[in-house]
């Protein structure tokens, strides 16, 4: 009975070791200076775009290199600093069960320069503490002052957008995100943080290019395949619109919304079935939706009407 008890405890946690590795990444990273040598002792800081609260400090190694395991997908801010060097931030996406490998490369930076940088980090960092806190106001305030001090890093504007959003400061917002992706423009977050800023303001047409170009830099993300359906049915362009959302729930096959969404763009095309079949998948994923009794009312009309639909 003890062996069996034991086989059966490997098998689980054999079993439980792929279910993370499926879900887990890693990033490996090397920093260097601007002739390519290996950096010692490079403060690395790994935050999650989606999780603030997800965070990792660590060191590169005597050879530059640097790793974290046990990420989930998704995409990080990483940023690294080093005395006598001006700091960096970047993003880099994990992937599921991929590793992620970059190497990055430290400017020196004059003495005066350093300092005030040092300073706009520490006001950086103590921004990112009170957003945390859900003291957005304070992080705004902290992340206006980082920018005084030096307005050329990216993440400073983009967790501006990101506080001012949280207040529902919809113009101040789109103007952080704007100036963060003009300084980053491979920016998966501030491409699809920006569109979502304008097509909130009703202007769909750049909404629309901007989900494009987020895809093109991730074909992974569901809610930007949906955000992007929505401006897509606003344009008028439902065929589109339908293949956006099916693309969603490729992704994610529990996404509600999309469901709904398909529902009502197969009414439109007079495909009763169709329509049918996705309010009906929409109400069994969300009964309790604030759409669910329009999609009950849709419903009844639809099979009354067409009972061989």
């Amino acid at each position: 009975m003890a062996l069996r008890r034991l086989t059966l405890l490997l098998v689980f946690l054999s079993l439980a070791g792929a279910g993370w590795a499926q879900y887990q990444g890693r990033i490996e990273g090397r920093v260097v200076d601007a002739a390519g040598n290996p950096l010692e002792s490079v403060e690395v800081s790994i935050v999650s775009s989606k999780l603030g609260s997800q965070r990792f400090d660590l060191k590169s190694d005597r050879a530059g290199r640097f790793t974290q395991i046990g990420l989930s997908p998704g995409f990080y801010l990483v940023t690294l600093k080093k005395e006598g060097f001006a700091s960096r931030s970047m993003e880099v996406k994990v992937s599921i069960a991929e590793k992620t490998e970059f190497e990055a490369k430290l400017e020196p930076a004059r003495a005066e320069a350093i300092r005030m940088m040092s300073e706009s980090d520490k006001l950086f960092l103590e921004g990112n503490k009170l957003y945390a806190e859900n003291k957005y106001g304070e992080a705004a305030a902290s992340y206006a002052e980082a920018i005084k001090l030096n307005g050329t890093q990216w993440a400073y504007y983009f967790n501006l957008g990101l506080a001012d959003k949280k207040m529902d400061k919809s113009e101040e917002a789109r103007s952080a995100f704007a100036k963060a992706l003009e300084l980053n423009p491979g920016s998966y977050s501030a491409q699809k943080e920006l569109a979502e800023s304008l097509a909130k303001a009703g202007k769909y047409e750049e909404a629309k290019a901007l989900y494009l170009k987020a895809l093109e830099i991730s074909a992974e993300e569901p809610d930007v395949f949906y955000n992007l359906g929505l401006c897509q049915v606003s344009t008028g362009e439902s065929e589109a619109a339908i293949a956006s959302f099916l693309k969603c729930i490729a992704l994610k096959p529990d996404y509600a919304d999309a469901y709904y969404q398909l529902g009502t763009q197969y009414i439109g095309q007079n495909k009763v079935k169709e329509a049918v079949e996705n309010l009906e998948k929409f109400l069994e994923l969300a009964p309790n939706h604030e759409k669910a009794a329009v999609a009950k009312q849709l419903l009844d009309y639809l099979k009354k009407q067409f009972p061989a639909g």
